[in-house]
């Protein structure tokens, strides 16, 4: 709220000096040109809130603009890495991007409501990028995650991911196989490659990406050319697809 005001008072600031070209003043009329306005903005205090939602309206529209360029900027990076796993339809027409971490209690919240839009919608290509920015075990979980997806494709990752999104407890050393065995995976296999090349220069790639689209926070989701930043309840998600669609006709 203080760098609001600070910006609407040199908003006043530069309109009240071109009104009244304060160098041509003198002390005493600029002091009494002044109090005028203070009392001005004293007696209609809902003027000062006024200018603030206008400001803040502003702000926004400009952050919006900002995140419509940065995603036609990285448009090719954020929908057609390469090694991002894809699901719902791989030839959907309204493409939906998550960045996650399996420690984000939001992402968590956000999960099984994206499975209701993904089953709701059968055009959506759902891309999803590993960006562990919580913390050890963020970056633990994903090199999993990414192992299990070079050694034994989408189908083995999605089933991997699935208990990793649901899990609330520690995700550790010990932990992790114990999980991909329940489920058939080789952790043996997991474990050996968790921290090669090929995993580390995934998670680099989309920190960089992360990085350059201003990305500091999970979930972040782009549809189509609208980037969201946070979580975004069902109703809302599906809103967005629905203009998407539209769009597109």
């Amino acid at each position: 709220m203080r760098s609001l005001f600070l910006s609407l008072f040199m908003v006043l600031a530069t309109t009240f000096a071109s009104a009244q070209n304060f160098d041509d003043m003198s002390d005493a009329q600029t002091e009494a040109f002044g109090a005028a306005v203070r009392a001005y903005l004293l007696d209609n205090p809902e003027v000062i809130m006024e200018a603030v939602a206008i400001l803040e309206q502003r702000q926004q529209q400009d952050a919006a603009t900002s995140d419509l360029d940065l995603v036609a900027q990285y448009y090719e990076q954020i929908f057609n890495d390469g090694y991002s796993a894809v699901s719902g339809n791989p030839d959907g027409t309204i493409n939906i991007v998550e960045f996650s971490d399996y420690k984000c209690g939001y992402c968590k919240r956000a999960y099984p409501e994206l499975l209701q839009l993904i089953e709701a919608n059968p055009d959506i290509r759902f891309v999803l990028k590993e960006y562990p920015i919580l913390g050890a075990e963020s970056v633990l979980a994903s090199r999993a995650a990414i192992s299990v997806l070079v050694n034994e494709g989408e189908e083995a990752y999605e089933r991997f991911h699935d208990a990793l999104m649901r899990e609330n407890g520690p995700l550790t050393e010990l932990s992790l196989p114990l999980i991909a065995e329940g489920l058939g995976i080789d952790s043996a296999k997991m474990l050996e490659s968790m921290n090669t090349a090929l995993v580390t220069q995934v998670i680099q790639t989309n920190r960089t990406l992360g990085q350059q689209m201003q990305i500091s926070g999970t979930p972040t989701f782009v549809i189509g050319s609208e980037m969201l930043r946070g979580y975004v309840p069902l109703a809302g998600m599906q809103q967005i697809v629905d203009e998407t669609r539209q769009n597109l006709n």
